[in-house]
């Protein structure tokens, strides 16, 4: 195996692959080696979260190992909810874009502005770490569109594809995300990590 993910996130899971496509390598994930660790995502930015992660995962695997830490930074409830995104509320992805939602009632449309950004900690075998970033500027909607995708997705509105991202094809996604940017801005390091 060339390449250990640490997620459990279904959504992300299939992203990655399509992402490092390009890799040419056997990822492998945290249900393929049924290695489940308890990583408390407790730090105050994405790269701490990002980097307890990939170096919990990198010394229990003794792989090459890739982790992240995203969310979706919301202008006029001042970067909200951010790190804590996906325990912004109890419940389902859908329970979570209602409490944003709910959140946001009565703010205009022009003070919607938002972002997607995603942290993503490379650590190699030898133990050095890397970062990237990357960013994906929006819209929050007022109702939900779109079936793809997962998370905030049906609410994030892209004024440059003139949809949500939930409304976008995968492919599409793919190429405009902020994990697709974070993604692009680390192959060249994966590539030369997995070379060697």
């Amino acid at each position: 195996m060339d390449l250990f993910v640490a997620t459990h996130n279904r959504g992300k899971k299939r992203e990655y692959q399509e992402l490092l496509s390009p890799l040419e390598v056997e990822l492998c994930f945290p249900d393929d080696l049924d290695l489940h660790l308890d990583v408390r995502e407790d730090g105050t930015t994405y790269a701490e979260n990002a980097r307890k992660k990939a170096n919990r995962y990198a010394q229990a695997s003794g792989l090459l190992t890739m982790a992240d830490d995203s969310g979706l930074e919301v202008d006029a409830l001042d970067g909200a909810p951010g790190i804590h995104s996906a325990r912004y509320a109890a419940g389902s992805d859908a329970d979570r874009v209602e409490a944003l939602l709910d959140d946001l009632r009565g703010v205009p449309s022009r003070e919607r502005t938002a972002r997607f950004r995603c942290v993503l900690v490379i650590v190699s075998r030898a133990g050095d770490v890397y970062q990237f970033e990357g960013v994906c500027e929006g819209v929050i909607t007022r109702q939900p569109r779109g079936e793809g995708g997962f998370g905030y997705d049906p609410v994030f509105y892209l004024p440059q594809c003139d949809c949500t991202m939930a409304e976008l094809s995968r492919d599409e996604k793919n190429r405009v995300s902020h994990r697709a940017r974070a993604v692009e801005a680390a192959l060249p390091m994966l590539k030369r990590l997995v070379r060697g």
